[in-house]
């Protein structure tokens, strides 16, 4: 298999989404040679564990794995072997949200990475309004209730990283943000009712934003395909990319990149925008819960 010039015009996005690349085409190199994971880890000298974790971009490259890996699959050009190092040191390079390190789980600095090179971002939410949603008082409410934050200091931290998240919403290509909220978060207070109220104004000030679309699955639509819990689907504008879905978990995340399971959730999103009211319905649902936090 030759690295298509389209491999490498569409090979940015951030450090995320090079790692992803990188490690997608060498899936693809080594499936093409029917090597199983196991003696591609012999290989290197690791295990078949750190070349999943290397395919699905999750950890950093070392030049000399990746050419051992390439003459074990028999990529032998010059311009293809070079192409694909030469991807190494961008995709190895730490994005803005490393520098929230101290508090920032590495499971959920995968997601960030893949949030901020992501061209469409759908999500479902049970719980709390969705992070790139919240405001800052009520950021602040919910990080509040983590058992892990250990100083107020850490809070901060953690609010400052989910502001600097929501910038992307207001770039010039902006990603094209749909969540579908349920009805329980608005019953749900965290914070005092001015919080609330904020928050509730910010939700119908952000419904108007060309690109971003609220819907408030009312608890009239009744039972609704999405009852396992949140998750988010990410879609990237580069096309070696498949759509990524996002389980977030206690101490933990899943993440899904396989097709039969993407879809099975882009279903489920599109039946729930199907069942709950319309968009242009959000700020009148929302009406009476801005009067009930402004008693």
């Amino acid at each position: 298999m030759q690295v298509t010039e389209d491999f490498l015009a569409n090979s940015s996005g951030g450090p995320t989404v090079l790692r992803i690349l990188l490690g997608t085409q060498l899936r693809r190199l080594r499936q093409d040679k029917g090597i199983s994971r196991h003696d591609a880890g012999y290989a290197i000298r690791a295990s078949h564990a750190k070349i999943s974790r290397m395919e699905l971009g999750q950890v950093s490259f070392k030049r000399r794995d990746v050419d051992d890996l390439l003459q074990l699959y028999g990529v032998d050009d010059p311009e293809q072997r070079e192409a694909l190092l030469g991807l190494i040191s961008s995709a190895n390079a730490q994005g803005w949200w490393h520098k929230y390190g101290d508090v920032l789980p590495q499971w959920f600095g995968v997601y960030v990475g893949l949030e901020e090179a992501a061209s469409m971002i759908r999500t479902f939410e049970v719980q709390f309004v969705p992070g790139l949603l919240q405001t800052q008082d009520y950021a602040r409410a919910v990080i509040n209730l983590s058992s892990t934050t250990r100083s107020e200091e850490d809070v901060t931290s953690r609010v400052d990283m989910r502001m600097h998240r929501q910038m992307r919403l207001h770039e010039p290509e902006a990603p094209r943000l749909w969540a579908v909220i349920d009805e329980g978060v608005l019953h749900r207070p965290y914070g005092d009712r001015e919080t609330m109220r904020g928050q509730i104004e910010h939700l119908v000030e952000m419904n108007r934003r060309p690109n971003v679309t609220v819907q408030i699955a009312t608890f009239d639509i009744g039972g609704h395909p999405a009852a396992g819990g949140p998750f988010s689907i990410l879609r990237f504008p580069t096309p070696q990319l498949p759509d990524v879905v996002y389980l977030e978990q206690l101490s933990s995340a899943l993440y899904f990149d396989k097709y039969e399971d993407t879809h099975r959730y882009a279903q489920t999103m599109d039946h729930l925008a199907t069942q709950a009211p319309t968009p242009d319905r959000t700020e009148e649902i929302l009406r009476p819960f801005l009067e009930r936090y402004s008693d």
